[in-house]
């Protein structure tokens, strides 16, 4: 069997897979990148063996300002019920809420920075992907909106500030946290207007060097754990599904 092929749709340049992107390189697979917020277009879901959809400034409800992000919404809803396999972090975890129907919100506070108090649901021991993370671990958090779970989803992850970090539904994934993210790459978030002038609101001026410095103190454990949930989602999830076919 030729390798998998995955789509990864990205809505910022600066927003790729990075760890999750290693583990799949290191394996030989074939990438079609999309920059969805370039113009350009969403190829056909069904010529591939799973969509991996990353984050990005604009909000899964500004389908008004931003009409591409209606189709994606369709193209997410559609494979991910026909059982494709599918990983979306921060938007690509809205999105794939709201193409399930549920709603995505603006939460109460902000979710900044890189917080050690994220946690396994006890559903997430039986998942084949989640279950052999640690049962709390650090993860990079940036986000204001948050999500309701889907009908039919399974809960996996969660914080005190926003109880719904992470579900599967089928074969697909959303994690709302980052852990893929490596200091260099943040320092490239923060040289991004819309996301220097969110940071400094929410956590001051000077707030990028200290944000990096957090990440670079946990580099090693969250990026570890980024290659283990990918190397697990492929090995469990994209594999079982193509086997299925």
């Amino acid at each position: 069997m030729a390798p998998a092929r995955l789509l990864v749709i990205q809505h910022i340049s600066c927003e790729p897979p990075a760890a999750y992107e290693d583990e799949l390189l290191s394996r030989g697979l074939s990438l079609a990148r999309v920059e969805i917020d370039e113009g350009q277009p969403l190829p056909d879901w069904r010529d591939f063996d799973g969509i991996i959809a990353m984050g990005g400034p604009m909000g899964a409800n500004d389908d008004e300002q931003l009409p591409w992000l209606g189709e994606e919404k369709v193209a997410i809803g559609e494979s991910v019920r026909a059982g494709l396999p599918y990983w979306g972090v921060c938007l690509g975890a809205q999105l794939l809420a709201a193409s399930l129907g549920a709603r995505v919100y603006t939460g109460d506070a902000p979710e900044v920075g890189v917080l050690d108090d994220l946690s396994l649901t006890p559903e997430a021991r039986e998942d084949p992907v989640f279950a052999d993370a640690p049962a709390t671990f650090p993860a990079f958090q940036w986000h204001g909106d948050s999500f309701d779970l889907p009908d039919g989803a399974t809960l996996l992850a969660s914080s005190p500030a926003y109880q719904n970090q992470a579900f599967v539904f089928k074969n697909a994934y959303a994690l709302q946290f980052h852990v893929e993210v490596p200091p260099g790459l943040a320092t490239e978030w923060g040289e991004v207007p819309e996301y220097a002038t969110s940071l400094e609101r929410i956590l001051g001026r000077g707030a990028l060097p200290r944000l990096v410095d957090e990440i670079e103190r946990e580099s090693d454990r969250m990026l570890g754990l980024a290659r283990s949930l990918m190397g697990r989602w492929l090995d469990h999830v994209v594999a079982g599904a193509r086997h299925a076919v």
